[in-house]
């Protein structure tokens, strides 16, 4: 391995959600990894033990705070941070006290940051000689598979990634409303507002074509809305007919007039829509050019799989690229490092 660990790393969950918890529950399992510390977003969760909001069966001694510097004081080698969206303020915090950051937080690259806010994490991490790394499902995982597919070609023309899946099980009404999902699909903006809330699809797709050595000149995108045909009660929310329950778009790069590459997404909610082109219930990994290849990543679950439905299954396969991945990014140099930076990330065997 490109990196040896003499003692376990010491590391702290920032919020247990819904990816959250699946972090904090993998890291109290890894030899490796020793949990000092949880922050607790919400005031109801301060005091509970870690266990308790992970699901863990035996107490670990570790109660969720709100005291960032109790936390800091614990003096950690990486914090795994995974709120739904990143707060500056507080990755410059961490990073400039040393403690890598290893997010599923809307990060790439930090591309869809602004200048001055991108310039002041670089500036933190000089300081703090730490480095943030940021992952997850899609993107991060699927980048992954497909780079490594380009890997087995003479000539890459083009890597095209897909998630195409009904997303009625993701109960988070503000994420999927944010999307377009209920709302009138003539609603001015609604595609700009669609490409802001996945810009960092765009950030992986410029990620990927670097990797490659593709210079690109611009990011594009362009989706298509699909009306529902009928009423959809989904519980945490409704589709009512008419309003979207269909979203097909794409973050593509382009070199000249040639698409090089495409990150994007095919979701529906509910039964009554009709999307532009089959559900694949996976992420669809293709890459053109001498060969060919495609693939499809599919998350199943395993024949102890207890918990009901499969959005668990999800939250996992969303938090595990960024859990383990705690070791590489302790080991990188300092700044802002990829997926294109780093060996590839493994799993635990549990012995």
């Amino acid at each position: 391995m490109p990196y040896t660990i003499s003692r376990p790393l010491r590391v702290i969950q920032w919020t247990t959600g819904n990816i959250g918890r699946r972090s904090l529950h993998a890291i109290i399992a890894r030899p490796d990894l020793e949990l000092v510390g949880v922050y607790a977003h919400g005031a109801d969760k301060v005091g509970i033990d870690a266990a308790e909001l992970a699901g863990w069966p035996e107490p670990t001694g570790i109660a969720a705070t709100n005291d960032i510097g109790a936390l800091l004081a614990t003096k950690p080698d990486a914090c795994c941070y995974n709120p739904l969206w990143p707060s500056i303020d507080e990755l410059e915090l961490l990073l400039e006290s040393g403690v890598n950051v290893c997010t599923s937080a809307a990060w790439i690259t930090g591309a869809k940051q602004t200048s001055a806010d991108r310039a002041r994490i670089q500036m933190a991490c000089e300081r703090g000689q730490s480095s943030i790394f940021g992952s997850g499902a899609h993107p991060g995982m699927t980048n992954t598979v497909a780079m490594v597919l380009s890997g087995a070609c003479e000539r890459v023309d083009e890597i095209r990634i897909t998630e195409s899946v009904d997303c009625s099980t993701y109960e988070s009404a503000a994420t999927q409303t944010a999307m377009g999902f209920s709302q009138d699909p003539d609603t001015p903006g609604l595609a700009e507002n669609v490409q802001a809330e996945s810009e960092v699809f765009a950030e992986s797709a410029a990620m990927m074509a670097d990797a490659i050595g593709a210079d690109l000149d611009r990011i594009t995108f362009d989706v298509t809305f699909t009306a529902a045909t009928g009423d959809t009660d989904l519980g945490f929310m409704t589709i009512p007919e008419g309003t979207v329950a269909g979203v097909h778009g794409y973050h593509r790069g382009w070199v000249g007039d040639r698409n090089v590459v495409s990150v994007g997404f095919n979701w529906t909610m509910g039964n009554h829509v009709e999307p532009p082109k089959p559900l694949e219930h996976g992420h669809v990994i293709q890459v053109f050019g001498v060969p060919n290849m495609r693939t499809v990543l599919h998350c199943l679950p395993p024949k102890d799989w207890a918990e009901p439905g499969f959005m668990g299954l999800g939250m996992i396969y969303t938090a595990m690229p960024v859990t383990n991945a705690v070791p590489a990014v302790v080991a990188a140099e300092p700044g802002i490092v990829t997926l294109a930076d780093l060996p590839p990330i493994t799993g635990r065997f549990a012995g």
